[in-house]
């Protein structure tokens, strides 16, 4: 036998850093049977790629990104199949082991920021925390470092804001806090669960590119969990779409995004709501229901100097603004800006500084402890972080049952069947009453809160982020869901989003906020079409080249 051939030159094979082999995840329920949430799902991952996991909520997207980290949901069990990270299965490994790889070799930036941060420590201790623990740094050099690492993340005032406490940061900046401490050890592999859902557009663009010159800079691989298919095609490689458990098309991003196989991946393509079609509502025409005047609010903050806390600079300044009764009042603006402490205010979760507030009519105490049960029932609030407001010993049926019987006196039996009412008018299905939160996906938790909200029947309803945590084509449902149900009750809804195709879809008016301040309000349709104000106009255009489908970027070498 001639051995000539052996000479020839051989590509190098390229082990896989990921491999997913036939993974099966079941969750038992509390009748007992056992219901698959991921089906036989497998895929490789290079070191350098990045891989975008998209479908619908519940499709199964959340279970595979906390199984490429060795976690189980409460009830959960994987069935069959293997995760190996650098030929290790993650599935057989004790949890001594796993600890050690976490952080170190695999990190995930979660869906629900604050779940994931320790409530009575500060931001820049967490970050130390990680970098003292898993990277091994003195006190010193943790400390610097961490404050590059929110430097980096694009935070203003990184030495300012480390001294925060997460409930006084927004959404978004704990977003970016959590990635900080995810990227400190510079793991092999970084998994993000829908790591842009807390931001707005600009905000967004900003960590995008982050996450774009991280690609370039360093070998680890990446996956991204997301209902974002404009996230997919500006970060990733390749794409699994998955509905109901299962894979049911994967590819190059540019050849699924451009001939999609799957009538799913092609409704997924087409769902995304955009500013395009149709008009913005036109402004409601009634009597006023929530008067604000002059409302100032700011974070305490340590001194070294006093005892006592002392002010920091202002999250909210002068803020004045009149809500209608039924109306629907957007409120947009960066992260930090001061949306979420505003409808904060006004759902009394805090006292205002300065200014005051009037409903129907009458004085509004600044803390809801102080307003009567009436004014208690009549202003509702849905939170950016579903899974933080719900609680998690109770099954959901009994956190929507619970206001029924409190306010309104109904018995269990009609409060249960109002509660699965509920649940239908919001496309959830009565089994999940059932449920824990922690067994629902991040859009069911939200759909849950906003079912909790309206049992109170409400006449103002302030929404901080509600279609935050929900993928394109369930968000047009549930949107069109809430107007059909804001519209029967008569309810005024505070409209607080980053996503401005949300506020042209559902509000007659905007607030537009900076700083802590409002800097242009008036008629949706004046003010996306003529925005008197250059921040309006950056934020506009920040809309707009975020539903552009880029082209993805190439492979790392």
């Amino acid at each position: 036998m001639p051995w000539g051939w052996m000479r020839r030159a051989v590509a190098p094979v390229v082990e896989p850093l990921l491999s997913v082999q036939g993974l099966v995840v079941s969750w038992r329920a509390a009748d007992g049977q056992a219901h698959r949430v991921v089906d036989g799902v497998s895929f490789d991952l290079a070191p350098g790629e990045t891989l975008g996991i998209a479908g619908e909520s519940g499709s199964g997207k959340s279970t595979i990104a906390r199984a490429l980290l060795g976690h189980m949901r409460a009830g959960s069990v994987v069935e069959a199949g293997a995760v190996r990270l650098g030929g290790r299965d993650l599935v057989a490994l004790p949890a001594a082991a796993l600890a050690q790889l976490r952080g170190r070799e695999v990190a995930m930036v979660p869906q629900n920021p604050l779940s994931s941060l320790t409530f009575h420590l500060r931001a820049g201790a967490q970050v130390e925390e990680v970098l003292r623990h898993r990277a091994g740094l003195g006190r010193v050099a943790a400390r610097q470092r961490a404050l590059e690492l929110l430097a980096e993340m694009g935070l203003p005032e990184p030495e300012r804001l480390a001294q925060r406490y997460p409930h006084q940061l927004s959404g978004g900046q704990r977003q970016r806090v959590v990635l900080a401490c995810a990227l400190a050890c510079d793991p092999a592999l970084l998994v993000l669960d829908e790591p842009t859902t807390a931001l707005d557009k600009t905000t967004e663009a900003q960590v995008l590119d982050l996450i774009r010159r991280l690609r370039r800079a360093r070998r680890g691989a990446m996956v991204i969990v997301t209902h974002d298919l404009n996230v997919v095609a500006g970060i990733c490689d390749r794409v699994l779409v998955m509905q109901h458990g299962k894979a049911v098309e994967a590819g190059p991003v540019g050849r699924v995004f451009a001939a999609p196989r799957e009538a799913y991946t092609r409704l997924l393509l087409g769902a995304a709501l955009r500013m395009e079609g149709g008009a913005a509502p036109q402004a409601a025409p009634g009597a006023p229901l929530l008067d604000a005047e002059a409302l100032g609010f700011r974070y305490a903050r340590p001194s070294p100097l006093l005892r006592r806390p002392a002010g920091g600079p202002p999250t909210l300044a002068d803020v004045s603004f009149t809500l209608r009764r039924g109306e629907v009042l957007g409120v947009i603006g960066e992260s930090g800006s001061g949306k979420t402490t505003l409808g904060s205010l006004v759902s009394g979760l805090i006292a205002p500084d300065s200014g005051a507030l009037r409903f129907d009519g009458d004085a509004l105490a600044g803390r809801a402890a102080d307003r009567s049960v009436a004014q208690r029932r009549r202003i509702q609030m849905v939170f950016q972080d579903p899974l933080s407001s719900l609680n998690p010993r109770r099954r959901v049926g009994e956190q929507v049952i619970r206001p029924l019987r409190l306010f309104h006196g109904l018995d269990r039996r009609r409060a249960a069947a109002r509660a699965a009412l509920l649940f239908e008018e919001l496309g959830l299905e009565a089994g999940l009453l059932e449920r824990f939160p922690r067994q629902l996906s991040g859009g069911q938790q939200q759909r849950v809160a906003i079912a909790r909200a309206f049992a109170a029947e409400p006449d103002l309803l302030v929404c901080d982020e509600i279609t935050s945590a929900l993928d394109a084509s369930v968000q047009a449902q549930l949107l069109d869901q809430l107007a059909a149900m804001q519209r029967r009750a008569g309810t005024a809804l505070l409209l607080i989003t980053h996503d401005l195709s949300v506020v042209w879809r559902m509000a007659g008016r905007v607030l537009v906020m900076q700083a802590g301040r409002i800097l242009e309000q008036g008629e949706t349709a004046r003010v996306f079409r003529a925005p008197a104000h250059p921040y309006t106009a950056g934020l506009l255009a920040a809309a707009t080249r975020a539903t552009r489908v880029a082209e993805p970027l190439p492979a790392t070498t």
